[in-house]
């Protein structure tokens, strides 16, 4: 098995550079304030790095120039990294006036929680790292010394707010993003990409093209879809089901409340009520609003007595569901607060299993590829044994069926050891964007516990009950943070089968319009999603707006185009194809749009 992308990152020597600029960065902004400043953490992440502080002052645009430059003087000292180990009363009197590294220091030495206040299982040795005058604690690894990075490839970026340990009770620090590359040609790559990924942002296109919006008036992570982009959604969806109703998927519809007794049964209000909704009173009885669609699905299940050669079953849903998400976190189409999953979940037997795996596996990528997706990297959690129902027997053979999928279809992965939840393994499929970032889209969850919890049951060769097993799959995760992602891959040029608008005509002079329109009935009738930019605008300047709108085609017409019935054809990306016939355009938007499939 190869290695994924975050161990092979991990063992990197990029991520050296990165841990060690931002200690460098840290050192800079400690001299800034001497005596004032309080530190906090500072790890590398996957583009970069960052460092949290306590300030007397909010920092200024002038603050990081000053920080950058003070962090090229250091590198040039070539000042060698050196660890130290030391024991938890010597770590603390060397930290003795920075709080937030005593609080570190404690979670160390109790054995709960490493630097960076992840949970941990094993006691830790404490360790520091000191570069010049600076020191801090820290697990490493680092650079041998300064002089290894390159002060060409490093940028400081922006200044946030950031909770200690994201607790919104703890204080507000400063955090700043950094990135350092080994070399100044990766530099500018990457800082072209953060450029391109500003135009490509889903909240401003959504905007621009008119796809959604959020309205006060409704409530914050509430999402409206305009024609536009309700017309983007639908295809995709239409698309979706369609492969599903192939593969032997059926259509169950499930409502948007349930008792609180079905949420007791399967857990939600034991493990998730924090993410619910508060009740509702119906007639003196509690109800919640449905934060997944499982349960219900469990229940179309048990509504008759089920058979061996019922089985498998694969029931989908389109199925809206609402979590409760602090303001903070709320992100356009990507974290929200009412969502619709395109929800799956299969029943079968145990002998059925691995092939099912394989099924939903090779389901969920032959989908994504469609919409333009290539790059998949694919995380499998294992059991944890601290947490984990049923025995560890029970494990294997789900947790081998996964791994085994994933080996088939060739997707690299990496083992998540221990960090599955406690009802089964899953795999998590994540995909990179056109810029190379990775979303985390599809999950193939393994469950033992809600079969158990409801007492499921299917009559076996033997006449006797059995358990089946129990697959959640989640494709797209939500259809708001699918089509956000969409969104930003294509930079808003969906691919024409996709596109609300395939087509747009524009009449050069008022009297062009009737033939305008004339093409356009003889194409709409033929399927294709085509308008008539009938404004008086010069010609250019309707081109112009079609481009901004990212639609596919402008088929211009004038006297001449009349007069031999054709159009002139133009695409979004300024390639002029001349004069068409009606007919021969519509022969090569048809087999553009069949591409896909």
């Amino acid at each position: 098995m190869a290695k994924g992308k975050k161990a092979q990152y991990e063992e990197s020597e990029l991520y050296r550079i990165r841990h060690s600029t931002a200690h460098i960065m840290a050192q800079a902004v400690m001299e800034m304030f001497p005596g004032e400043a309080k530190i906090a953490i500072g790890p590398p992440i996957e583009d970069g790095f960052y460092y949290d502080f306590d300030l007397p002052r909010p920092l200024t645009p002038e603050d990081l120039e000053g920080v950058e430059a003070r962090m090229k003087e250091i590198i040039a000292g070539d000042f060698e990294f050196q660890r130290e180990v030391l024991s938890a009363e010597d770590a603390q009197e060397r930290f003795a006036d920075q709080p937030y590294k005593i609080e570190l220091i404690e979670g160390l030495e109790a054995g709960g929680m490493d630097e960076y206040g992840e949970p941990i299982e094993e006691k830790p040795e404490i360790s520091i790292y000191t570069h010049d005058i600076f020191t801090d604690l820290c697990r490493g690894p680092h650079v041998k010394s300064t002089k290894k990075i390159n002060p060409k490839a490093v940028k400081l970026l922006n200044v946030a707010g950031a909770y200690w340990r994201g607790d919104e009770k703890r204080p507000m620090l400063q955090r700043i993003y950094g990135t350092a590359w080994e070399s100044a040609d990766e530099l500018d790559q990457y800082l072209w990409r953060l450029e391109e990924a500003k135009k490509r942002d889903h909240r401003r296109l959504g905007k621009e093209l008119d796809l959604y919006s959020v309205s006060d008036a409704v409530g914050p992570g509430l999402i409206l879809w305009h024609p536009k982009g309700g017309m983007v959604r639908k295809l995709a969806e239409d698309y979706a089901r369609d492969e599903h109703e192939k593969g032997g998927y059926e259509f169950v519809y499930s409502p948007h409340i349930g008792k609180a007794q079905l949420w007791e049964t399967s857990g939600h209000l034991d493990w998730y009520q924090d993410g619910m909704y508060a009740p509702l009173d119906i007639e003196g009885q509690q109800y919640y609003l449905k934060p997944m669609n499982c349960p219900f699905h469990v229940q179309i299940y048990k509504s008759r007595t089920r058979s061996y050669r019922d089985l498998p079953l694969r029931y989908a849903e389109w199925g809206t569901v609402y979590r409760y998400e602090r303001s903070g976190v709320l992100h356009g189409l990507l974290r929200v607060r009412g969502f619709t999953q395109d929800d799956a979940h299969l029943f079968c037997r145990p002998d059925q299993m691995p092939e099912e795996i394989d099924r939903v596996l090779d389901f969920s990528l032959n989908i994504l590829r469609a919409f333009g997706f290539e790059d998949f990297q694919a995380y499998l959690s294992t059991r944890n044994p601290e947490k984990a129902a049923g025995r560890p027997e029970d494990w294997e053979a789900p947790t081998e069926a996964l791994r085994s999928s994933l080996e088939r279809v060739g997707v690299p992965y990496e083992i998540d050891e221990g960090e599955a939840v406690f009802y089964g393994p899953k795999i998590d499929l994540k995909l990179n964007d056109a810029l190379g970032r990775e979303w985390q889209l599809t999950t193939i969850q393994f469950d033992f516990i809600l079969p158990e919890r409801f007492d499921m049951a299917y009559i076996g060769e033997d006449g006797q009950e059995h358990r089946p097993y129990m697959i959640h799959r989640a494709l797209f995760g939500s259809m708001e943070r699918f089509m956000g992602v969409l969104i930003e891959h294509h930079a808003g040029a969906f691919p024409t089968w996709l596109a609300p608008i395939q087509a747009t005509l524009i009449p050069i002079a008022d009297r062009h319009v009737e033939y305008a329109e004339k093409v356009a009935v003889q194409l709409s009738e033929a399927g294709v999603r085509v308008d008539v930019d009938q404004r008086s605008e010069r010609m250019n300047a309707k081109i112009r707006d079609a481009q901004l709108q990212k639609i596919p085609y402008m088929l211009v017409v004038g006297d001449r185009e009349a007069e031999a019935e054709q159009i002139a054809v133009r695409m979004r990306s300024g390639e002029d194809l001349g004069a068409l016939s009606v007919e021969a355009f519509l022969e090569r938007l048809t087999a553009e749009v069949l591409e896909h499939k």
